[in-house]
């Protein structure tokens, strides 16, 4: 058992696109399990549904309930099917066939399918299973208390026909405790529980990216790292198209589009919403990369959000509707809680990682004030900013409520590397702000000041990590939930209280989705910080270089009164 797709494995990786590595398998001695153990495990599996090609496509099925023929070969197709029309009770049936086996003719009202399908999907509605006594989808069917009858001279599974939870653990015990796992990120050994919640994971994902058709609005840059992110299980890779209104056209009805929005032109954007088809928007996520996106530095964690995009308070999103409406389990926050631990530890932020020691406070005694400044024209601003009119009126307001306080301002790293719009001349910023620090690292800024003013930044966010007092000008995601002194309008769909981990919780674990730089697959955040820290990143050095160099030349016309 050496191969991930080695057909005696159950638990197998999906064939993401730019899948590196991460095979589940190794060699290490296994200890017994007790049955409560197991019984637990069978649970895990069931509730996750993986096991077998789960990444695969998901075909229309019949009327339930049915009986699913999972012939092997023409002649046994041909044995199943006589032998079902001899019955009397036998209901709709569905003969899944291998792809390349050929079938004269099908009984009327028999769905036929062909080739490699998704099993729990096609056993969802089935009363019973006729397979071959070596496919492991009589193990899914029992799993899920499917009947079985079995065919075929090989009768690997031949306990489970009989039926009995007796049958059922011994054929899991070979299935799941004789390999001997590893784990696809570390290469170290691991129990078959962590390789089941990964599994969970990609099928979570995959699910969430089927009723995706296409993508729009990603540059070239961007797609090696996000394609994998958008992934359906039943294409080679994410259909990336460009945004022309006429290639609506060439989609299912009812198919969803991905979409960068800020990246797509106004008339396409206009397209879509007047169409049927559903818009997934895609965003950065919060913890993104070592660099700039501005510098073309692609992302290795994105948002996809169907609802709406997080920063828009006008209307509810994906992230709002978990803060507002989910039950956060007792284990998921004490992940949260060590998740914040790490970050903190790791001393990393969204767009890298800080190796500064600790500032001094330049103030000495006095409270000390981090106010952020962001793209002006940024999406978040135009949409969460409220009635704050830039960043120096931000710096204005910060002044106003903390009169006594020494304030540094810093600048947004797009707005100083040329890229983006938002910049304070230096005399206006220190008419309110006691520094100017657009050269030190927010993490050890963060770590430094008693408090933080934002508009909307993730800044704030990152401050609540830290345990900082955070004050919200306009309407950020992580607002109204009792943890930060809100002076913007805040939406009454809020309206409740949240605890740090529940906020963490929903917004690094549940809500994102993360690249692997090393192993090419979606991994779970505490993964990728580990590769951010170890130095493991994906960019293409000469483009960034390039954007590096554009903003440096913007910059030396901006200060000389020109137009780059």
């Amino acid at each position: 058992m050496t191969g991930e797709y080695d057909t005696d494995l159950l638990l197998r990786v999906p064939p993401f696109p730019g899948k590196r590595t991460g095979g589940m398998t190794g060699s290490r001695p296994r200890s017994t399990l007790d049955r409560a153990s197991l019984s637990e495990i069978l649970e895990g599996l069931r509730s996750a549904r993986v096991g077998g090609t789960y990444w695969a496509r998901q075909p229309i099925l019949p009327p339930a309930p049915y009986i699913v023929l999972r012939a092997n070969s023409t002649a046994q197709a041909a044995e199943m099917l006589a032998q079902a029309q001899r019955r009397q009770d036998t209901p709709g049936l569905m003969l899944w066939l291998p792809q390349g086996i050929a079938l004269e003719e099908a009984p009327e009202g028999c769905v036929v399918v062909l080739g490699d399908a998704d099993p729990w999907h096609m056993l969802s509605g089935a009363t019973a299973l006729w397979a071959d006594g070596e496919d492991e989808a009589a193990f899914i069917a029992a799993v899920l208390g499917v009947r079985l009858r079995l065919f075929g001279t090989e009768r690997r599974f031949a306990p489970l026909a009989e039926g009995g939870t007796e049958a059922l653990e011994i054929i899991a015990r070979q299935l799941l405790l004789e390999p001997d796992w590893t784990d696809p990120f570390t290469g170290a050994p691991c129990p078959v529980e962590r390789i089941i919640g990964y599994c969970a994971e990609w099928r979570r994902l995959i699910d969430a990216n089927r009723p995706i058709a296409a993508a729009f609005g990603f540059g070239e840059w961007k797609k090696e790292t996000v394609d994998a992110l958008l992934w359906g299980g039943t294409q080679a890779h994410t259909a990336f198209m460009p945004a022309k209104p006429d290639r609506l056209d060439t989609l299912p009805p009812d198919a969803a589009v991905a979409l960068w929005k800020a990246r797509v032109p106004a008339p396409f954007l206009a397209a879509c919403e007047a169409s049927p088809h559903p818009v997934h928007e895609v965003e950065d996520g919060f913890i993104r990369s070592v660099g700039l996106g501005a510098d073309c530095v692609p992302p290795l964690s994105i948002i996809v959000d169907p609802v709406g995009v997080h920063y828009d308070p006008s209307g509810p999103s994906g992230l709002e509707n978990l803060l507002a409406q989910h039950t956060f389990a007792p284990e998921l926050l004490e992940r949260a809680r060590q998740l914040r631990a790490l970050i903190l530890e790791s001393r990393i932020s969204k767009y890298g990682i800080d190796e500064t020691g600790p500032l001094p406070r330049p103030g000495g005694a006095r409270t000390h004030i981090l106010v952020t400044g962001q793209v002006e024209d940024d999406r978040s601003v135009l949409a969460g900013g409220g009635d704050v009119r830039g960043n120096l009126d931000l710096l204005r307001r910060a002044r106003e409520a903390e009169p006594e306080a020494f304030i540094l301002y810093k600048p947004h790293p797009d707005v100083l590397a040329g890229h983006r719009k938002g910049q304070v001349p230096n005399a206006d910023a220190l008419h309110y702000a006691d520094a100017i620090v657009g050269d030190q690292p927010i993490s050890a800024l963060l770590d430094m000041v008693d408090g933080v003013h934002v508009i909307t930044s993730l800044a704030g966010f990152e401050g609540l990590l830290r345990g900082k007092r955070v004050s919200t000008h306009g309407t950020p995601f992580y607002a109204g939930w009792g943890l930060t002194t809100d002076l913007g309008a805040i939406p009454d769909r809020r309206g409740r209280q949240r605890t740090l981990d529940e906020l963490v919780a929903a917004t690094l674990l549940l809500y994102p989705r993360y690249l692997d730089p090393d192993t090419g697959l979606p991994c779970p955040p505490e993964i990728l910080i580990e590769r951010l820290r170890s130095g493991t990143r994906r960019e293409n050095t000469p483009l960034v270089m390039l954007r590096r160099a554009q903003g440096n030349l913007r910059r030396l016309f901006s200060g000389l009164g020109l137009r780059a």
